[in-house]
């Protein structure tokens, strides 16, 4: 029976909602309006997220289909709306009014081209006075959609546009988790990191027609978004950095090892050469934490493995990790012998610290650098097993 609806059915139009009992109304018939004028056989879905005002009551008098989500939280609302949808393809928006469901026809005409997923940009369509805090606009959206961009490699202008289409398969598919407003964000990123068709259409934001304040919260919801980009881009959090350290101090311990390095007024001994060593523990230490946390990701289904990784997986090998890192400890061992041998050919007594510094500081940092590639080489065969094993 249920095959038979959603085979007549070929737009749901999905709206979360919590006590949005002033703009549902208005929302509702926006969007029967709609499908009426375009002839579009389609339904009108309420996610209701625990209203304790009028909005089921008014939703239900329009027209509208509604669904009752026990789980608090944005995202809860509308994967729980996508579940109840019985329709191939969903356009989702928020029912304050800031998005005109009458509108609609770039949405459904990209979805019927072909596309997965379509995302409306309001920094192309118009963003009306008042509809978005000057904070959002110049800062937050900007900056994180412009990270979600560079980590992710996906063309989308604006991340965070609350008015989207998708193939109703499609999206099911890609085991979205975010409970909250990053929601949003985990759509575009495991959209981008599945592989499907994204497009983009011109949207107008303006203000909504509460006489409340808004659910979102300008710095909470803005980390959660943060916070979800960098967990899932672990070459960004951890491995270039990382990266970087290494070879920043690894250049920097090279320039000093043979006397002091001098720029203008400025003299580079051996404390430089100390945090330059601290540097390069650091580095090799996120560098690491790069491979547990894409490793283990891919064991979970959260990040593909992707081809570069692949081939690293395919030639790591716990004996090769050991001897890798019991090679680096020997030559920091090495190294700490003979800087015992200067202090005993000194007869114990005190030496000069610039002098034999320059060869502690190394043989201190290949000493920790080798330990640790030999106990994280256990981690990362420990996790490649399980990959494997999944």
């Amino acid at each position: 029976m249920l095959e038979q609806e959603q085979a007549s059915v070929e737009l749901t139009i999905l709206m979360p909602c919590l006590n949005e009992a002033e703009t549902i109304g208005a929302c509702i018939d926006q969007a029967r309006d709609f499908l009426q004028r375009q002839r579009i056989s389609g339904e009108i879905l309420i996610a209701d997220n625990g209203s304790s005002d009028d909005s089921i009551q008014i939703a239900e008098r329009c027209g509208a289909r509604v669904v009752h989500v026990p789980v608090k939280g944005y995202g809860a609302a509308l994967m729980h709306g996508i579940r109840a949808a019985r329709s191939p393809y969903v356009i989702m928006g928020d029912s304050d009014r800031s998005y005109d469901f009458g509108r609609l026809e770039p949405f459904v005409e990209r979805l019927r081209a072909g596309y997965d997923l379509v995302i409306g940009n309001r920094f192309k369509g118009g963003i009306k006075s008042g509809a978005m805090p000057l904070l959002h606009k110049y800062l937050g959206n900007p900056v994180l959609s412009y990270l979600g961009r560079l980590f992710f490699s996906v063309p989308v202008g604006d991340f965070h546009c609350g008015l989207r289409g998708f193939r109703r398969d499609r999206m099911l598919g890609l085991g979205l988790r975010s409970r909250g407003m990053e929601f949003a964000t985990e759509m575009v990123v495991r959209a981008a990191l599945g592989g499907l068709a994204i497009a983009e259409v011109p949207t107008t934001l303006s203000p909504d027609g509460r006489s409340r304040p808004p659910h979102l919260r300008t710095w909470r919801d803005g980390w959660r978004h943060l916070r979800f980009l960098l967990m899932l881009s672990p070459r960004w959090l951890f491995l270039y950095p990382g990266v970087f350290l290494f070879c920043l101090g690894t250049i920097a311990q090279a320039a000093i090892l043979t006397g002091p390095v001098v720029v203008g007024r400025v003299v580079l001994d051996i404390h430089t050469m100390l945090y330059a060593g601290g540097a390069m523990i650091l580095g090799v230490e996120m560098v690491f934490f790069s491979l547990f946390v894409k490793t283990a990701a891919a064991a979970q289904g959260m990040l593909p493995a992707g081809s570069t990784f692949r081939r690293f997986l395919a030639s790591f090998t716990l004996e090769r990790g050991l001897v890798l890192g019991g090679a680096i400890a020997l030559a920091g061992f090495v190294l700490a012998a003979y800087s015992l041998s200067i202090w005993i050919s000194a007869g114990f007594s005190e030496i000069d610290p610039r002098h034999v510094m320059r060869v502690v500081i190394p043989s201190l940092t290949l000493s920790i650098v080798g330990v640790e590639i030999l106990f994280s080489s256990f981690v990362l065969y420990f996790l490649v097993w399980n990959l494997e094993a999944s």
